[in-house]
């Protein structure tokens, strides 16, 4: 079950940087503190590649990221990451046995993180007057 909702996580997150040019992913909420889109999507990056590690190896490695900070603004630099690490994931299912507790719980921390992301660009969507992809007006039955 996780791996799928991992996979629907995945393509929400395709759909939306096949959306966004460079000045999006630049974008910050105005009057806000707030980080740029593409700040948003390599936190997304850093923990797919991160949590896949740490799935392999049984436990928490620390965070890193293989996208730049120059990349976060480039929209083909963003999807390439994206399709690695979601890449990263499904290999790093292959080694994960359902009755493997630490490791089933660092899969849900990562299905967690990536929901938790999901809202956040939500809010910079409508905040930024950004149109919002079709697949997550039906996943979060939005306006």
């Amino acid at each position: 079950m996780i791996p799928e909702r991992l996979e629907l996580s995945f393509a929400l997150y395709d759909e939306l940087v096949g959306e966004l040019d460079e000045a999006s992913l630049e974008a910050t909420l105005p009057g806000l503190p707030s980080n740029t889109i593409g700040a948003q999507l390599w936190c997304v990056v850093g923990a797919r590649e991160s949590y896949a590690r740490a799935i392999v190896a049984g436990e928490w490695g620390g965070f890193s990221c293989s996208l730049t900070a120059a990349g976060t603004r480039d929209p083909e630099a963003v999807t390439a990451a994206l399709a690695t690490s979601a890449a990263d994931v499904r290999r790093a299912f292959d080694a994960l046995a359902p009755d493997d507790d630490d490791r089933v719980r660092l899969a849900l921390q990562l299905l967690e993180h990536e929901a938790a992301h999901h809202g956040q660009l939500i809010r910079y969507l409508y905040g930024l007057r950004l149109p919002l992809p079709a697949g997550w007006k039906e996943r979060y039955a939005l306006d």
